[in-house]
C-alpha cells in the first residue's frame, strides 16, 4: 500500500486486496488455517514467487497471520487476522455475486477471446 490517502473506501480496500491472487489467499484462510503447499494447492496456477510475495504484502498489511513453529522439516501456518476476517466476510458477498452471475461472465470472457482471436 504505497499511497496513505484514499478518495474513498473502495479505493483503500482495493489498496489491500490489489492483485489477481489476493482474493484467492483470503477466500481459502477464510475456510480454515493453510500450511504454504496447501494453500498454493488450493489456489492453484500461482508461482512460488507470487504467491509468497502476495503473502508478504498480506502479512505486512495485517491481514494474515504467519506462524512459524521453528521444525524441522519446516512447518508455517497462515491464517487470517480479525482484520482480514472483516475483509473476508466482504469479500462474501463479491463471492455471491460471481456465483450468481458466473455463466454471463464466462459467456462474455469467451466473447472477448473471440473477438481478440480474430483481430
Amino acid at each position: 500500500m504505497a499511497n496513505n490517502s484514499f478518495n474513498c473506501g473502495l479505493e483503500a480496500a482495493l489498496a489491500v486486496i490489489g492483485g489477481k491472487w489476493k482474493p484467492l489467499v483470503l477466500f481459502n484462510l477464510a475456510q480454515n488455517v493453510h500450511r504454504y503447499g496447501e494453500l498454493r494447492r488450493a489456489i492453484g496456477g500461482v508461482t512460488d514467487k507470487v504467491l509468497i510475495q502476495q503473502l508478504k504484502e498480506l502479512e505486512r498489511d495485517e491481514i494474515i497471520a504467519r506462524v512459524d513453529f521453528h521444525e524441522i522439516p519446516p512447518k508455517v501456518e497462515y491464517s487470517l487476522t480479525p482484520f482480514g476476517q472483516s475483509l473476508a466476510t466482504a469479500l462474501g458477498a463479491l463471492c455471491q455475486w460471481g456465483t450468481q452471475h458466473m455463466q454471463t461472465v464466462e459467456r462474455i470472457a469467451e466473447r472477448r477471446t473471440s473477438a481478440l482471436s480474430q483481430s
